[in-house]
This record gives structure tokens, sequence and C-alpha cells, in this order.
């Protein structure tokens, strides 16, 4: 029992975290992996596989996918793949990430189609139980007027509100293939897919209901090809300061449109930059990325004051990977964010 007959697509176009992803899922030894780094470019695959019944089997097993990414986001590749005349198979299970995992992120992918959210900073170990949930418990699909994915409702349980279901038992029709789509009784208002678990039978073998167990040493290595990567990610780090503080000068030498601009670019590297430090050892870098991200968020004015609080941002994740600083930091890491937080109430009197 192992992934070694899975195929998984991830999404991503942060190449640091592409790469990391395609690490963990080839420890995992998953069969075949395919990594994309733009979501347009995927969706013109998958349309190309939607033109023959044979090139459908091509569909990958699971889809991983970002959500902030440029051109094509996250939501919208899923929005496409469940809705979409062309899409080849608008059953794939769909795994979202996002830095951003608040209740509003969810709720959007629960209202699109979504089958996991993994949130961000992730291990290796959210990983293996995100997929396993994606092979072990497929939820019914659901298709009505304004809807079509896995049942929103993961648990069954009393419900003591108004229920604002507008089908009855007799309004609703029950598939069990998904080939029979272009059958459906015009009279009804919903239709539940209870459709065989294809994948659970391909990863686990056909008649087997053991539970999908990660053998320990996949997980060890795993981490281990995790743990290898913590030079990759100081220098990603780098990288992503070295554009900052690019995209801060040019802030401050443009016009109050050129400034919006700038500033779009640095909440994007914020997103990034808020991820994965914990998992690397370094949460203050995530601390510093929610904070920052959260301040360039949908600005409508960068006044000279808000431009210098994204500087307090940069000089701190600077100061983190320069020196080092793991964990909490100690004393270091507390006069930092205390050099935050003066910044921070800088901002607030000067607004």
């Amino acid at each position: 029992m192992g992934f070694e007959h899975l195929s998984v697509m991830v999404v991503d176009d942060s190449r640091f975290v592409l790469t990391m992803l395609t690490m963990i899922l080839r420890a995992l030894k998953v069969g075949k992996i395919l990594a994309h780094a733009d979501a347009s470019e995927v969706i013109a695959d998958l349309k190309v596989l939607s033109k023959s019944t044979a090139a459908r089997a091509l569909v990958p097993d699971i889809i991983i996918c970002d959500w902030i990414m440029s051109p094509i986001t996250g939501d919208m590749l899923l929005r496409w793949l469940r809705l979409s005349e062309d899409s080849p198979d608008r059953f794939v299970p769909f795994i979202m990430i996002s830095g951003a995992a608040d209740s509003d992120k969810v709720r959007i992918s629960r209202n699109l189609g979504v089958t996991e959210f993994l949130a961000k900073p992730f291990s290796v170990a959210a990983v293996c139980d995100h997929l396993i949930a994606a092979i072990e418990q497929p939820r019914p699909f659901l298709y009505t007027r304004d809807y079509f994915g896995p049942d929103r409702r993961r648990q069954r349980r009393p419900w003591n509100d108004v229920d604002r279901r507008v089908a009855t038992a007799d309004d609703i029709e029950y598939i069990y293939s998904a080939s029979t789509m272009s059958k459906l009784k015009p009279s009804a208002k919903a239709f539940i897919f209870r459709l065989p678990n294809r994948l659970r039978e391909k990863v686990a073998g056909l008649g087997r209901g053991d539970p999908i167990v990660i053998p320990p040493d996949l997980m060890q290595a795993a981490e281990q090809q995790l743990d290898r990567m913590e030079d990759d990610y100081s220098d990603w780090v780098r990288g992503s300061i070295k554009r900052l503080v690019d995209a801060h000068a040019k802030a401050l030498d443009a016009n109050s449109k050129g400034r919006i601009e700038q500033v779009i670019a640095i909440n994007r590297l914020a997103h990034e930059l808020r991820g994965q430090g914990s998992t690397f050892g370094y949460p203050l870098i995530t601390v510093f990325g929610r904070s920052l991200y959260e301040c360039t968020l949908n600005v409508e004015t960068a006044e000279d004051s808000l431009l210098e609080f994204v500087k307090a941002h940069i000089d701190g994740i600077s100061a983190v990977i320069r020196e080092k600083i793991k964990g909490t930091g100690g004393e270091l890491g507390n006069e930092l964010v205390a050099s935050l937080e003066v910044a921070r109430k800088k901002l607030r009197m000067s607004s």
C-alpha cells in the first residue's frame, strides 16, 4: 500500500514552495508529480486532456494548488475545474494552499468546491494528512443551481436553526456514475453523486479496507528532505528581501499610482514570507511577514508613513535572516518585535 500509483499536480508560482512540495511528494514515493508555476498553463494542458476519453486517463488524481498566484489565482483555477465544460474531470480532488487561511478564504474555497484546505506553514505530516483525507474520505458531490462540488457539510449532526435547503427528497436525483451527467433528470432541483472511490482502490488495492498509513521511513525521508532545504530557504528569504528593498525604493520615487503598484508587489512578497518560516525554525519571519501582509493589503493610498512602516518590516526580516535568529530569538528577538510595535504606533499616530 503506497502512493506509487498516484499522480499529483502541484501548482504554485513560488519556485521555492513548488520545489519544497515536489521534494516532499517524491520522498513519499508519489508515482507521478506534475509541477507547474503558472495556472494558465495548467488550464491549457487540462483542456487538451478533455478532448478525448483516452486522454482523460492522464488527468492527475489530486491537484494541490496555492491560492495567491498570477495571472491565474488558485480560486480561479478551482472555479474553472468545477464549472467549465472544458474541464476533463470536474470531480478531481483539489487541495488549496494558502498562507492567508482566514475564515473568508476557507469559506470562498468551500463554496467553490474545494476538497481540502492546507494552511501555510505546513509540515510533512500536514501534507500527508490532507492527501489521505482526500483519498480516504471523499464526500458525495452536489450539483445544484448555484453549487457544484463536494458536500459542504462534513459532519452529520442535529441542526437547530432554520433549514435553508429548498430541495426535498423528491427533488433529489442520486447519480452513481460521472458518465451520466448528460442524462440528468430536468425536473430535479439537486443531484447527489455517489461515485465509487477509484482513488482509494488505486492507492490501497481493490477490496482492501485497511486504513492508509504512511510508513515511518518515508515520513522520516520526507522530513530529512525538508531539513536539507534550510539553506535554500535562507537564500530564498534573502532574494525576497532584495525584491522588497527594490519595491520600497521605487515606491518612494513614484507618484501615487506607482506607489500603490509597488505596495501591491510588496504585499505579494509578504504573503509568501509569512508562509513557511516556522517550518525552518524562523517563526519571526512569519511574524514580520504576516504583519507586512496585513498592513499592505487593500491600501488606497501609500503615504510616507506607511512606507516607513514597510521599511521597519524589511529591516526586521533582514536582521532575523542575517543573524540567523531561530525560534523566538530571546532578547534580540524581543527587541525586534518591540521595534516593530514602536513603528506601528508611529504609523497610527500619523494617520
